[in-house]
């Protein structure tokens, strides 16, 4: 039983759709011939994979920042947040998180938090690794409220293959850290824009978890002890 739930993960919802179209597809596959068939369940296999909805353990010490996609570190570098967020156009540390056709696709919340802006902007389908993917691309930014006052910026990004950004909050929702607030269909990427004077604790190239995987920490956080920081974690449905 251990075993099956190694490598069998729940699905979320949005893909049962997705799946069923592929099951079909691969019905009629079969009706023409086997080799085309059995392509169509490893594509049926890889569907359901693409959607999977594991559960996450998040830290819970307050101020921990963690990443809101599972993928790889493609960019750090300081921008400005999206217009249509009405942030202050003081440039920010954005931290990129690309994410490939095998990764998870479900995001998170970086931090715990108001949801006080929700702005979708259509764009273009540049590959998401890229730069430009930030200014050009379809994406849809959430500006959080952290309890002292300070903001955040999430930003879904569409990629080259992506076509569907997903998000499941409204402004006024309030939020916990690692909580799950959309997804996107078929590759893409995350951007996250920290509050000033935060520090990013992760590299380029670096492999990051949804929910998991500390970001950064916010100043003057509670919970440091003489030997270092001691992080509580619970288990994130």
């Amino acid at each position: 039983m251990q075993m099956m739930r190694t490598f069998i993960k729940p699905m979320h919802p949005e893909g049962i759709r997705f799946v069923a179209v592929f099951a079909g597809v691969t019905a009629l596959l079969f009706l023409i011939s086997s080799v085309l068939g059995w392509i169509g369940v490893g594509l049926t296999v890889w569907c359901y994979y693409f959607f999977r909805d594991p559960k996450r353990v998040t830290p819970t010490r307050p101020g921990l920042i963690v990443s809101p996609a599972d993928g790889v570190v493609s960019l750090i570098e300081p921008a400005v947040p999206p217009e249509e967020l009405g942030m202050a156009d003081t440039p920010l540390t954005r931290v990129s998180v690309f994410m490939n056709v095998f990764n998870c696709h479900v995001n998170r919340t970086p931090i715990a938090g108001e949801i006080i802006a929700v702005a979708y902007r259509p764009g273009k389908f540049f590959n998401a690794s890229l730069d430009k993917a930030s200014k050009d691309n379809e994406r849809n930014s959430l500006c959080i409220r952290m309890p002292d006052g300070q903001d955040l910026a999430v930003v879904q990004i569409a990629g080259l293959v992506a076509r569907r950004i997903v998000c499941f909050v409204k402004p006024g929702a309030q939020m916990k850290t690692g909580e799950r607030f959309g997804l996107i269909r078929f590759g893409s990427r995350l951007d996250v824009y920290l509050p000033v004077g935060v520090t990013p604790l992760v590299s380029i190239g670096q492999t990051m978890i949804a929910g998991e995987t500390v970001i950064a920490e916010m100043p003057n956080t509670e919970g440091n002890s003489e030997n270092g920081p001691v992080v509580e974690q619970v288990s994130a449905s």
